[in-house]
């Protein structure tokens, strides 16, 4: 038959406390008896290396000694001492285990009611908390740490349900619209070949729409997945590459600003950026231009930062823009721009790799996204910086 020791903490505790109330005690009693024994056997001596008794009387072998009686006397004692401390050690014992279990119930109080409460909460109350009260003590300190992982999952609940809620409404959009298209030629039964050709046209044009969609959106779902491979890429490379191909003006200055990440979502990232900046920007012919620089800052971290003209934005929008599907000055049932997902691409891959990204709004019109990334330069990688990439039509900065 296999034992098995106490299956609770409360157990542990008392046994443990009582064990080393046990262990200190007998050694405790255990130096007493020692000292106690040591002290008899200095009087012992004392005593033999007293004056002789000179009376008359009986011999020294017809009587006990005196030294003998002493030593007796001791031995008694000794015994004596040595049994009652045992007792005492055992009643001693028994009392440590009530106290122990006492002590260790008042001990696990808090923990008892912060396992009640976090039974309790589950998907449909996240929004619940153990708000453990008294001293900042560990006990509290594992309490309030559950308490924040309980409003991260809140907030990854809700936006997991106002993502999806998005992304079915978006991806119902082209459904709903392929779906009215053909309903409404095939009512016609008479169409020419023109009428139909147009339809096609139209179904396709929404089906590609569709199929951007889900692009991005497995690219937000992989960018949030982590990185699966590491690689050497050169923002600056990245972005002289995709800038060859901008219309407006733009002026750029691209210095070397070494990445180790995925190349394919970095480009990603430089490609959202850009095309975000093109896109939200003035009219041809009323003055937009953007810039662009790539670089280390001051901690030597690579960076890219892209300024573009536009509209005036609520400076309190900056931090929206983030979001899935989130778009300014635009309703959802009207006339959309893009699909919603590249500034959240952006921000997806960015956290995949580590950095940072920030975006702040002009006063004049416009929008600045800065990103910084952590520092790699490797010796095989290393080279000087170049000078500043001129991009076609530049034009001054306000």
């Amino acid at each position: 038959m296999r034992l098995r020791g106490p299956r609770t903490v409360r157990w542990r505790l008392t046994l443990l406390y009582s064990s080393l109330f046990v262990v200190a005690g007998a050694l405790l009693l255990a130096f007493t008896y020692l000292l106690y024994a040591h002290n008899g056997a200095g009087q012992a001596a004392s005593t033999v290396e007293g004056p002789k008794l000179t009376t008359g009387g009986p011999g020294p072998d017809a009587v006990p000694s005196v030294t003998a009686v002493v030593a007796a006397v001791r031995a008694d004692q000794r015994h004596q001492l040595l049994v009652e401390a045992c007792v005492a050690l055992a009643v001693m014992a028994l009392a440590s285990l009530a106290l122990g279990w006492v002590m260790a119930g008042r001990v696990l109080s808090p923990l008892r009611t912060m396992t009640a409460s976090a039974r309790r909460i589950s998907a449909d109350n996240l929004h619940e908390r153990l708000a453990v009260p008294g001293p900042d003590d560990e006990l509290k300190a594992v309490a309030d740490t559950f308490d924040a992982v309980l409003a991260r999952l809140e907030g990854a609940f809700e936006a997991q349900k106002q993502f999806v809620a998005n992304a079915s409404h978006e991806l119902r959009t082209p459904l709903t619209l392929q779906q009215a298209i053909v309903d409404v030629t095939l009512a016609d039964p008479d169409a020419p070949a023109q009428v139909l050709r147009a339809a096609l046209a139209r179904v396709r044009a929404a089906g590609q729409e569709q199929e951007r969609l889900i692009d991005a959106l497995l690219t937000l779902a992989r960018s949030q997945r982590g990185l699966e491979t590491r690689e050497f890429v050169d923002l600056a490379t990245v972005v002289e590459e995709r800038l060859r191909g901008v219309e407006l003006s733009v002026r750029a200055r691209l210095e070397s600003a070494p990445v180790l990440g995925d190349p394919q979502l970095v480009e990603r990232l430089v490609v959202n950026l850009t095309d975000n900046a093109v896109r939200h920007n003035l009219p041809a012919g009323e003055g937009s231009w953007v810039s662009v620089w790539t670089g280390l800052d001051a901690r030597g971290r690579p960076g890219l930062r892209i300024e573009n003209s536009g509209p005036v934005i609520a400076a309190d929008q900056a931090a929206g823009l983030f979001q899935p599907f989130r778009r300014l000055g635009v309703e959802r049932v009207g006339k959309r721009d893009g699909l919603g997902l590249g500034m959240s691409i952006v921000a997806a891959v960015v956290a995949a790799h580590g950095g940072r990204v920030r975006a702040r709004t002009r006063p004049q019109g416009g929008l600045v996204v800065e990103v910084s990334l952590p520092p790699y330069a490797p010796a095989e990688h290393r080279s000087p910086a170049p000078a500043a990439v001129g991009i076609p039509n530049p034009a001054p900065l306000v």
